[in-house]
This record gives C-alpha cells, structure tokens and sequence, in this order.
C-alpha cells in the first residue's frame, strides 16, 4: 500500500473482525471489498479520501478493500452513505453476517437456525443466549490466557448478534433452559453486573417461545452432573448434541450419544422447577444480590 495516511482516526471504530486467508469465508470477503472498492473508484475517490470523509485510516480502508477484513454493520451503513450506493452497500450485511464467525461457531450457528428446539443445561454460567453484554464481557474477561483485547471484543459482538435468535417473530425454534441455581449465585462481574443479568432472565422468560427452569441447589438429585449441554431437535428430526470440556468444544451426531443427552436433559428438567416456580427464585436471588 502506498497511499498516506493522514486522517483522522477513530481507534475505537477500527474494531472490525480479521479473517483466516485459509476460511472459506475469505472468497466472500475478498468479492465484498471489490465490490467496495469499485463503489470507490466509480466515486473518484481515493482509499486516503474515504478515510478522511469518514474518521478512519487509509489501512483499515485497504485492509477491507482486499479482503483481510470484516466490516462492522454500521461501517458498510456510514460507507453506503458516503459512496452514495443507495443500499447496495448496506444490503451487505446480510451475507458477511456469517463471515465473521470463526468456522466451528458458523456450523453451530447453522444448526441453530435449522432447528426447532433448543434444550439447554448449565451449571457454570449462564447460558450465552441469555447473557447481557456487561455480563459475556465479565465472562469473557475470566479466560487465562486473556483474550487480547481486538478478540475479546469480536467475541462479545458475535454472541450478542447470536442472541436475535431468541427473538424470531416465528417463535421458531423453541428454547428450554434449566440453569443451576449456582449460576444465580455466583456473582460474575460484581454486584451490579449481576443484577441487571437476574433482571435480563425475568425478561426473557417472558418470550412465548422460552421455558426457563431452575434446578435448585437443595435437590438431591441432579443429572446434570457431568457438566454443561445443549440438545438442538432438527426439522428433519435428527438431534445435535453440543457440550464442552476445558480446552475443547464437540459437536455430537451419533444416534447412541444423542439419546443420552434427550434422557438426561429430560431428567433435569423434572428434577427441576416449574417456569412459574423459577421466576420466584430469580428473583429471591435478585434480591439477595
């Protein structure tokens, strides 16, 4: 790149996502920065007059021009103003919408999209669907090694942006959460934190396409033991298993393994509270807090 760079920079906007040369999403993106660039061009304008119109670096300009990166909605938005492009620019977002997910997290994302139930059990935190973003930041911020920061912040926005999930207007797919009381009592963030956290769960238990139960920590029986899980019921009713362990995260296909978790998970929901039930102890804890 040889054009100067003497704008104005607004660090804090230059926070778009880098993308894997070895991705299949990279032919995507190196399609959507020609396509930028043209929009560009056809303007006469230079990548060091862009950037000055609007607040950012030659580089950050080249480096979504060519494909090594992924542009924030709201950029392609302010572009699509600036070029004039009449919302070919904005109409973008869509289709890199899933660019910016690492591939493993795109496939999960897929399934998601594709089924009609989602059964999920926690006993760590809370469910990333259901988090609020000070809390995912809390979360986020625990990892040892951290994060670097650019990272942290591509991973809060990506399951911030997965979380529209919970608000179709088809109220498909269905969501069943049994979070351990554990995960209302551990205070991550703080006292404030998780506050707003208690109050976002009494929220969304009001979506008609959510049952969130509570497995009390004075139970003597829980199923869930072995850890956190999440059961996905496809349209084609087949069923994904999804759980994690330290440093690794597997997707489960196999008939025998799948009905194992559908059993479990039906376990844990009896052994858990009623939705109604739940409510009152959220918002004990809430008080409690």
């Amino acid at each position: 790149m040889t054009e100067d760079d003497n704008s104005v920079v607004h660090e804090a906007d230059e926070t778009g996502w880098e993308i894997d040369p070895a991705d299949e999403s990279a032919l995507l993106m190196v399609a959507t920065g020609r396509q930028i660039e043209l929009w560009r061009e056809d303007r006469g304008m230079t990548r060091v007059d862009l950037a000055e119109a609007m607040g950012y670096t030659a580089n950050f300009i080249y480096r979504v021009e060519k494909g090594l990166r992924i542009p924030r909605p709201e950029f392609l938005d302010r572009l699509d103003e600036e070029l004039e492009a009449g919302g070919k620019i904005s109409a973008m977002k869509q289709d890199l919408a899933q660019a910016r997910y690492p591939k493993k997290i795109r496939n999960i994302v897929r399934l998601e999209r594709d089924a009609v139930e989602i059964c999920t059990y926690n006993n760590c935190v809370i469910d990333g669907l259901l988090q609020t973003e000070d809390y995912v930041r809390a979360v986020l911020r625990t990892r040892r090694p951290p994060f670097r920061e650019e990272e942290l912040e591509r991973r809060l926005s990506d399951r911030l942006a997965r979380q529209k999930l919970l608000h179709t207007p088809t109220a498909v797919p269905f969501f069943s959460y049994v979070l351990c009381e554990s995960t209302l009592r551990r205070p991550i963030g703080g006292r404030m934190v998780m506050r707003k956290q208690l109050e976002h769960l009494l929220e969304i238990s009001q979506l008609r396409n959510v049952d969130l139960q509570v497995l009390p920590l004075n139970r003597a029986e829980n199923s869930g033991l072995d850890g956190p899980f999440r059961l996905l019921k496809l349209k084609d009713g087949k069923m994904v298993g999804l759980y994690g362990v330290q440093l690794t995260n597997r997707v489960v296909t196999d008939v025998n393994e799948t009905q194992t978790l559908d059993l479990r998970y039906g376990a844990v929901r009896a052994q858990a509270l009623t939705p109604r039930e739940s409510l009152s102890l959220i918002e004990k804890a809430l008080g409690d807090t």
